[in-house]
């Protein structure tokens, strides 16, 4: 594993004296569910991360924006720490292909969910934070997240998938979307949610996550697609 932690850590021009950090915000869950004897997944440092970068990324847009307001604030700081905002950060920093996944999980294409390559960014943030300290996880972060920092887009072009399609089921139908979930397996620690949102008794987008949340925001992320395009 630390062979593996030293290239990311090069790769990512990060001064790790110590690998272990690095080394375990690579492990998901499931590897360790798969190989007890691994050690420890990257969970607790998902944690730590969300905080970190949760804290950076406010900071930076109160000083990008200084006329908005704390709601034009808050749809911004969302839009990039949603696990959507984070998996594109992570897929440019190729972190995927350093994620070490249990095989199920592999198999299954676990790796390219948004949730999961979200989860190993802000596992590695925490590492960075812990190996490094504050100012240079700020630095860090600012300058791998300088796209999405620097975008001036309209705030109403950064609301949520679920909260822009409940105001568009509102605005044709009189009533807000009904999602459903139509498939529900695996272990408690490898759950898969399948969902289906309805607008106006139709149904326009179908999504997948390890949990019901990122299955309605994938299922609103498609709905709108086909809204978009005058369904």
């Amino acid at each position: 594993m630390a062979p593996a932690a030293a290239q990311l850590a090069e790769e990512l021009g990060l001064p790790f004296r110590d690998l272990r950090l690095l080394s375990q915000a690579l492990i998901h869950g499931s590897h360790i569910h798969e190989r007890p004897a691994a050690g420890e997944s990257n969970e607790r440092l998902e944690f730590l991360g969300d905080a970190v970068v949760s804290l950076i990324v406010s900071e930076a847009l109160w000083h990008h924006f200084p006329d908005e307001d704390e709601g034009s604030l808050t749809t911004r700081r969302a839009a990039i720490v949603s696990a959507r905002g984070l998996a594109r950060i992570a897929q440019r920093l190729n972190l995927d292909s350093y994620l070490v996944l249990g095989l199920g999980a592999a198999l299954s294409g676990e790796g390219r969910r948004r949730s999961v390559l979200a989860a190993v960014f802000e596992a590695v943030t925490g590492a960075v934070y812990l190996e490094l300290g504050l100012e240079r996880t700020r630095a860090w972060l600012l300058d791998v997240a300088a796209p999405e920092l620097s975008a001036g887009r309209p705030v109403a072009t950064l609301k949520a998938a679920k909260s822009r399609l409940q105001e568009l089921g509102y605005a044709r139908h009189r009533r807000p979307p009904h999602y459903r979930v139509v498939e529900e397996e695996g272990p408690d620690h490898d759950r898969r949610y399948v969902v289906e949102v309805l607008v106006g008794g139709t149904v326009l987008g179908r999504g997948e996550g390890r949990n019901r949340r990122d299955a309605e925001t994938e299922a609103a992320e498609r709905a709108l697609l086909k809204l978009e395009a005058g369904a």
